[in-house]
């Protein structure tokens, strides 16, 4: 089976504008996520899919694989969809354009996923250990069945311990072993096929509630195979965000 990467890279963005051109020791940020994405073991090529001819100017420096999608699509699967109508493969891991630091050994375990197993779409998690990244409500929490399968995604804490939950906001800063809180890693693959239906479902009352695209897959019957990761990422929306990266980095 063959697996690919696309990385979806719009050039406007509400909070950091241009910010997958952003400059990260002389390189553009999406050039990082490429290079990072290109090596995955069992991964045969590496796409950008953008709708900016900017974006694609800079991108020919480093690469020919740009597929040009749509400039109306409202989300990035959407996107995705249509880039892999161009592409020849069976799996497509969605890497995002401002996730410079991806660790190229999870992009592997998600295509040895879906090569290996009937899961028609995987994702990841870690797990939560400070007070203060679960209760954010930008820090989105999955909680998944015995067979590592999500159950939901909330921007609230889930699950609810009922008995020591108070205790644990009064008297604790990192998070106690005995309790275990999950947050999502926002990097998905899917089978081809499984991706074009996506494409087509509509827009989900609990996926509108949440703002989270991933609940429309639950919500119409579907499984999401969830994956355990030590990766902690670093996605870029702030500047403050890009000087971390940069000191990770270690430009010179």
């Amino acid at each position: 089976m063959k697996s690919v990467v696309v990385i979806p890279a719009r050039l406007n963005s509400s909070r950091l504008p241009g910010k997958v051109l952003l400059d990260i020791c002389a390189k553009p940020m999406v050039q990082h996520v490429y290079e990072a994405s290109k090596k995955a073991e069992t991964i045969e090529d590496v796409y950008i899919a953008t709708d900016s001819l900017e974006v694609k100017e800079a991108c020919l420096k480093f690469t020919d694989n740009i597929i040009m999608t749509d400039d109306s699509h409202e989300s990035g699967t959407d996107r995705l969809a249509e880039a892999s109508k161009y592409i020849e493969c069976d799996n497509i891991i969605n890497v995002q354009g401002d996730e410079p630091l991806i660790d190229p050994m999870l992009i592997t375990q998600m295509a040895d996923i879906l090569e290996s197993q009937d899961s028609i779409m995987v994702s990841a998690m870690h797990k939560i250990k400070t007070t203060s990244e679960l209760k954010s409500p930008n820090s989105v929490k999955v909680v998944v069945d015995k067979n590592s399968n999500a159950l939901y995604f909330s921007r609230s804490i889930i699950p609810h311990h009922r008995d020591e939950w108070e205790a644990l906001l009064k008297h604790h800063t990192t998070i106690p072993e005995q309790l275990k809180f999950y947050k999502h890693i926002g990097i998905y693959g899917y089978k081809k096929e499984f991706l074009k239906t996506y494409a087509t479902l509509e827009s989900t009352y609990l996926e509108k509630l949440e703002k989270l695209e991933q609940l429309r897959v639950l919500e119409n019957g579907y499984k999401i195979k969830m994956i355990e990761s030590d990766y902690h990422p670093i996605g870029v929306d702030v500047l403050e965000d890009l000087e971390k990266v940069r000191k990770i980095i270690q430009c010179h």
